[in-house]
């Protein structure tokens, strides 16, 4: 299996998951344009795509979804509340190529398998996804108000984690926000702090030397180097030793990671 973050950060999202057999994107919130550059970036044709999955309906992730599925003519995969809140942000879609994938539900795309879990944030049903070739796993869990023992359960033995690290508190206090947008960010359908996403990694990693990409950074709340340093110094406090038993990674909302194995 193999996978890139293509873009990740409050300003867009996606990700590339690919087998021998099958490649797929996890949202696709930049424009077409720029998914195309960041897959051929990492060496990948789009016109080789096989699918889309949508995890929920918010312009971060949803930016770009109808032009890749038209043009390259994809099948979009989301459960049913989420497609009721996709008509009419992504454009015309054909009957074909629209795909249900509920909460819970375990598929297989050719030799790919998919299991979704729902998570806690304010759209209609959001959704994270673990993916399985028959030796590796990936789990993806981003825009989490909190991280529930369902969801480590879910996610846990995984071989890499997309997680979310979105904001630090402090930052998130002093900004220029609304009251009401802290108040939603800072909320249990909001997203995850560094300090969260440590604590929560902490019952999920088992120091087998998982890689771990730190995701959906917030722009004016957030920094790559105090996000990777606050989950380092939880996880070395708890008897982790990063760059050895756990490999933390850094994403962006502008260029794609390496595209890795596992």
């Amino acid at each position: 299996m193999r996978f890139s973050v293509l873009a990740s950060g409050s300003t867009g999202n996606a990700i590339y998951v690919a087998t021998d057999r099958v490649s797929v994107l996890i949202d696709v919130g930049i424009t077409g344009k720029q998914a195309e550059a960041a897959l051929e970036t990492i060496g990948v044709n789009p016109a080789d795509l096989s699918a889309i999955l949508v995890t929920h309906e918010h312009v971060d992730h949803i930016k770009g979804v109808g032009v890749m599925a038209r043009r390259y003519g994809l099948p979009i995969y989301a459960n049913e509340k989420t497609w009721s809140e996709l008509d009419g942000q992504i454009g015309t879609i054909k009957e074909d190529q629209r795909r249900f994938f509920s909460v819970g539900e375990k598929k297989e795309l050719e030799d790919l398998g998919i299991e979704s879990f729902g998570i806690s944030h304010d759209a209609a049903e959001p959704m994270g996804f673990c993916f399985y070739d028959g030796k590796k796993k990936l789990s993806v869990a981003t825009d989490l108000g909190y991280v529930s023992d369902r969801i480590k359960e879910t996610i846990r033995g995984a071989d890499a984690y997309v997680f979310e690290s979105n904001h630090d508190v402090e930052l998130l206090r002093m900004s220029q926000y609304p009251w009401s947008i802290k108040r939603r960010i800072l909320s249990d359908v909001g997203h995850l702090s560094n300090e969260a996403a440590g604590d929560a990694l902490l019952d999920c990693l088992t120091g087998g030397a998982e890689r771990v990409y730190l995701a959906h950074l917030s722009k004016e709340n957030n920094m790559i180097d105090l996000a990777r340093l606050t989950v380092k110094n939880i996880l070395e406090e708890r008897g982790l030793s990063v760059g050895n038993d756990v490999h933390l990674r850094d994403t962006y909302p502008d260029r794609p990671t390496k595209l890795e194995e596992l």
